[in-house]
């Protein structure tokens, strides 16, 4: 069989595109672990805190099935920033729960384990 240069490029192509992708896969997945062990060797920590700053992350996708069906999934994170005595600022991720509790100015004592949120107990 005689293949011309472009499929045999194509070929490179779609080879290297695979391999970037399944890498990307095995980098972040490795990240969560090693976060998630790090969470877990960490105190846990009770300070005093004021909630500085409440911002929401959307992420929409979009995904095309057989048949022309098309499917949207919308998933919303939710993060809180504290800030401490010292002027240091966490920013921690919460539930939508939590987030709701939550507001700009409430002074209270935040719990927390490494980057995991673990609670916040208003004054």
């Amino acid at each position: 069989m005689v293949y011309g240069f472009g499929f045999v490029l194509f070929r490179i192509m779609f080879a290297l595109a695979f391999v970037l992708v399944i890498g990307m896969f095995l980098v972040f997945a490795v990240k969560g672990i090693a976060q998630w062990n790090q969470n877990n060797h960490s105190p846990r920590l009770t300070v005093p805190a004021v909630i500085v700053a409440k911002r929401t992350n959307v992420t929409r996708h979009h995904h095309s099935g057989a048949g022309g069906h098309h499917h949207h999934h919308t998933s919303t994170s939710y993060y809180v920033t504290f800030q401490f005595g010292g002027g240091d600022r966490m920013e921690l991720l919460v539930s939508g729960s939590e987030y709701g509790m939550l507001v700009e100015g409430d002074q209270g004592d935040l719990s927390f384990q490494g980057t995991r949120y673990l609670g916040f107990e208003r004054k």
